[in-house]
């Protein structure tokens, strides 16, 4: 299935900007002075240098950053999932504990903003060499992967049997907790960029995240069009001093304050905490004669008006002398195609057309020949909104 949108330059802005603000604390993490202090560790009966424990990771970050523990956990949680740390002694499970449990740091050169590609070939040679040192016992879905990749890069496979074995000789010659240490290391950043089936994707991007910190960052034309879209967007877009804001909110504020039955009180009582539900009877939505407050909130704006239903109701008696009962007959018409059931609004656009826009229509409304075009062209692919153009003309229309 493939899936397009139109460009809306937000779409384009760079991603995972969250990982830079990582990498500080982790540099931060690992300086000399005033980071973690690692020391020799021992692993089962192996001595692991430059080792830290997660109760250590924990107290770091509680110092650093003033938080609860609850939240420390979780960052440092995300340390481990997106590969910054390692564990030593269940590299399978990339999570943090809080406890003696020993992790050190990974090297600067795989963390995922260097963009380093995980590609096919040097996967590969992972399983591979990891199959030559385990005798064929792979996890099921490296299995599956192995044998994908035999078939899809079958051309070079003689290369990447001859690596992982180059590398499994050479890791042989390794001291015992060096080769140890470079083992969990790789394992991480397999489990991070080539996620097994069941484990969440931290550099998942979805349909929107199109910058990939693996990706290609060669700049194209493409590139630079969708840069100016996005610029020239941001541009048209108005802006507003906070002071004008502010006095725009203050102003309404204070115009809707005696409606506002939080802070005026409900007249005649509140139903809510009492049981007298005279409330709800005068202000019902078609209620036979409304209340003096409900109708001064009409004179308000042109929109509370057309909101309330028996405003709307007056308001429609008020358009039938006026010879223009149609174009409030329209608003509605569209409304009720905006919030209806999708199945019914290809029907629902069609009735619309018929009745108030086409030709010798029965309750033909007037509206000009470029919102006319719109509309029309608009008809040939109906959706919920095919009719917004002619919709906003009618409701200027009726507002003036």
């Amino acid at each position: 299935m493939t899936v397009t949108r139109l460009d809306q330059g937000q779409r384009y802005r760079p991603r995972m900007a969250f990982l830079k603000k990582i990498e500080t604390l982790m540099m931060e993490m690992q300086n000399p002075d005033k980071g973690i202090k690692t020391q020799t560790q021992a692993v089962m009966i192996t001595s692991i240098p430059h080792a830290v424990t997660g109760n250590d990771i924990m107290q770091w970050i509680l110092q650093r950053l003033q938080i609860t523990a609850e939240e420390a956990l979780h960052l440092g949680d995300l340390f481990v999932k997106y590969g910054y740390i390692y564990p030593l002694q269940e590299p399978k499970n990339l999570t943090l504990k809080a406890d003696g449990s020993l992790y050190r740091f990974q090297t600067p050169y795989f963390w995922p903003v260097q963009g380093w590609a995980a590609d096919d070939t040097d996967y590969a040679i992972y399983l591979a060499k990891k199959n030559i040192k385990r005798k064929g016992i792979l996890e099921e879905y490296e299995k599956e992967h192995y044998n994908m990749l035999n078939q899809k890069i079958n051309y070079k496979w003689d290369f990447v049997i001859m690596q992982a074995k180059e590398q499994y000789k050479a890791g042989k010659e390794r001291k015992k907790e060096d080769r140890y240490a470079l083992d969990c290391q790789e394992r991480a950043y397999w489990l991070v960029n080539r996620t097994p089936p069941g484990m969440l994707n931290v550099l998942e991007y979805g349909l929107d995240r199109v910058t990939d910190p693996n990706e290609n960052k060669k700049n194209t034309m493409e590139f630079y069009r969708r840069e100016i879209m996005y610029y020239q967007q941001a541009i048209l877009k108005t802006r507003v001093k906070s002071s004008v804001s502010l006095g725009g909110v203050v102003k309404y504020s204070e115009q809707f304050l005696s409606n506002d039955p939080i802070l005026s009180g409900c007249l005649p009582s509140n139903p809510w905490i009492s049981d007298d539900p005279e409330f709800w009877d005068l202000n019902a939505k078609l209620v036979e004669v409304p209340t003096r407050m409900r109708v001064e909130r009409w004179a308000f704006n042109f929109s509370e008006l057309i909101r309330d239903p028996k405003g709307r109701q007056n308001f429609q008696i008020f358009l039938k002398k006026e010879f223009s009962g149609e174009n409030l007959g329209f608003w509605e018409a569209c409304e009720d195609l905006k919030y209806g059931d999708q199945s019914k609004v290809k029907e629902k656009a069609e009735e619309i057309y018929k009745l108030f826009l086409a030709p010798g229509a029965r309750r033909w409304i007037n509206i000009d020949g470029k919102t006319m075009g719109i509309t029309v062209k608009g008809l040939e692919h109906p959706h919920r909104y095919v009719l917004d153009a002619a919709q906003t003309h009618i409701y200027m229309l009726m507002k003036k």
